[in-house]
């Protein structure tokens, strides 16, 4: 028996003895950043989602994680049930494996395949319609800061020399750490640029409790409709504004649609009728808060250096795509801009 075999044997234990689910199959399913994933089938025919934390994970934070999406739920945002243990618990641990179990999502994609069509202003609704929700979470109301906090052209620069230190250290010959180092020296060269930009950016910012790592893999569509957010973080404030961008501006999104600022503006225009309380000013704000999010990132360049076993031939063409995006965002938006200012006014 190998490793993967012993593992899919324990996930089917843990199901029986702290879900009284009885599984008739499980297997491997859709790979995770920094878990593994299952896909289980009961006795009745349901299926069941099942996320293995790898021996290290905080597994309080990771509680606090469903229960942000649980708070979701409350809100009527489509966030799958997470099924508790017998014990009430929202994870359970035996031995060397702790699980968390949710009903599996049927009949759907992640939205890596870009946004398109009636898309835009679904994704637009239900992200809107998420941070209504999460407004009145627990962990404080929204609060404005200093646009800086936002988009922090300091630390990245902080980050990115760090990066060409370490570069430096061991020179890369070819491949992607090659790009990976001339792309950190071409960010660097270019934040002085990244600051102007940032600072047309309003004074301060809303930040308040949001999903945390609404990126496309988390997001899963049916259709031309969503039908869950995934993958909640544990409570922490951030720009809503920075979030809508984050989603609806993603590298596939804006290099696969030319008509993406028409497309950005109608799930801006949804966004704000879901949740008419973020000013005007932070939603114009969005296409150049995705644009600084981009410029002002080292991943995955970092990988090169932090996790080189990572770096696979979808991280590299992810990474080139980020860079072709963010270009892409840099040129077009002063129109991206116009057309969000004339649809929201």
């Amino acid at each position: 028996m190998n490793a993967s075999e012993s593992d899919v044997m324990v996930v089917a234990g843990i199901l029986t003895l702290f879900y009284r689910i009885v599984p008739t199959l499980v297997g491997e399913g859709p790979a995770g950043t920094a878990t593994r994933n299952y896909v289980a089938r009961d006795s009745d025919g349901a299926r069941w989602f099942v996320k293995a934390y790898p021996a290290g994970t905080d597994l309080d934070a990771e509680r606090q994680a469903l229960e942000l999406g649980e708070f979701a739920r409350l809100g009527r945002i489509p966030v799958p049930v997470v099924r508790k243990t017998l014990e009430g618990d929202l994870i359970a641990a035996a031995g060397d494996m702790a699980v968390s179990v949710a009903a599996f999502v049927e009949d759907t994609e992640t939205a890596e395949g870009g946004l398109s069509g009636d898309r835009w202003a679904a994704v637009g609704e239900t992200v809107g319609c998420l941070h209504r929700t999460l407004a009145r979470h627990p962990a404080g109301p929204p609060r404005r800061v200093p646009a800086r906090e936002v988009c922090d052209v300091k630390r990245a620069w902080q980050r990115l020399d760090r990066l060409l230190v370490l570069f430096a250290k061991r020179p890369p010959a070819s491949g992607f750490p090659a790009w990976a180092r001339e792309t950190a020296a071409q960010r660097l060269d270019a934040l002085p640029a990244v600051a102007a930009m940032v600072k047309g950016l309003p004074t301060t910012l809303t930040v308040q409790t949001v999903h945390g790592d609404l990126a496309s893999p988390n997001l899963l569509l049916r259709g031309q409709q969503v039908a869950a957010l995934i993958d909640f973080r544990r409570p922490g404030h951030r720009s809503p504004a920075w979030e809508l961008g984050r989603i609806v501006l993603d590298p596939r999104t804006v290099l696969a649609q030319p008509q993406w600022p028409t497309g950005l503006a109608e799930a801006v225009a949804a966004y704000r009728e879901a949740n008419p309380a973020l000013p005007a000013e932070e939603l114009l704000a969005v296409p150049r808060l995705a644009a600084g999010y981009l410029a002002c990132s080292v991943y995955p360049l970092s990988e090169a250096v932090d996790d080189p076993a990572a770096v696979t031939p979808e991280l590299e063409a992810y990474g080139r795509n980020r860079q072709a995006a963010m270009a892409e965002l840099c040129e077009r938006l002063p129109e991206a801009e116009e057309v969000l200012h004339d649809f929201l006014h």
